[in-house]
């Protein structure tokens, strides 16, 4: 039996080489047959924001390949740069379709006037005609700020009131108004206690006074300040 040479091996590298090769090159081109190309692209979802127009264009712009070639995380990024949209999954189904899964942001509130604030805390880049409540707050701050809009919602409930407009500040101060135009200054220092206080204090509050408070001041260690239209009296949290 004859012994095999260095040169021998190295032929049969190159075989099996140049083998590989030619059936990748067979796998590439039966792959990129016109058989394989995508027709159809399905969105599914709960959706009422985005539409059909949104989803034929970004169809047309961000999918690129057939069957097999098309890169469906590519896909999924050009769906989530729709406004509206929280989340896109994508996968293939046989044999010529796309299947996108659309999760549609829950808008929480107006966020600095400009754009919308979801309930998990991001801001997204669209306006809603629906009516919402007005939070504003500095760069980094969304997700605190709806946090606190849901505790705070949660303190002013049982006196009846709604926030409309919640506001942070960069020095980290807190002021609210509510649907009954009551404006509250919250302040930096324990705004949750003393909202709270108020909350509870707020029917006795009003029966003194005579009429519901147009302003309160809660950045007071031991009471409050109100404001019944243009009088101002310090009501003591004791009385």
């Amino acid at each position: 039996m004859t012994a095999r040479t260095p040169a021998d091996r190295l032929a049969n590298v190159l075989y099996l080489g140049a083998g590989a090769l030619l059936v990748y090159g067979l796998l590439m081109w039966l792959i990129s047959l016109p058989v394989f190309a995508l027709h159809r692209v399905e969105v599914r979802g709960d959706l009422r924001h985005v539409n059909k127009g949104q989803v034929h264009l970004v169809s047309n712009r961000g999918i690129r390949g057939n069957f097999f070639t098309v890169d469906l995380d590519e896909v999924r990024t050009a769906f989530e740069k729709l406004p509206w949209v929280r989340e896109a999954r994508v996968s293939r189904y046989w044999p010529d379709a796309l299947v996108v899964e659309l999760v549609e942001h829950t808008p929480l509130a107006h966020w600095n006037g400009k754009a919308l604030l979801s309930v998990e805390g991001v801001v997204f880049n669209t306006t809603s005609r629906d009516r919402l409540p007005r939070l504003n707050g500095f760069e980094g701050s969304a997700e605190e700020v709806a946090e606190a809009y849901k505790r705070y919602s949660k303190t002013l409930a049982p006196a009846g009131m709604r926030i409309s407009e919640l506001s942070f500040s960069p020095r980290r101060a807190w002021r609210l108004k509510t649907d009954l135009g009551l404006e509250i200054a919250l302040g930096r220092v324990e705004p949750d206690v003393r909202l709270e206080r108020f909350s509870q204090l707020h029917t006795r509050v009003t029966e003194k006074l005579g009429a519901a408070p147009a302003y309160v001041d809660l950045r007071y260690a031991d009471g409050f300040a109100v404001k019944p239209s243009r009088v101002t009296e310090t009501v003591n949290r004791k009385s």
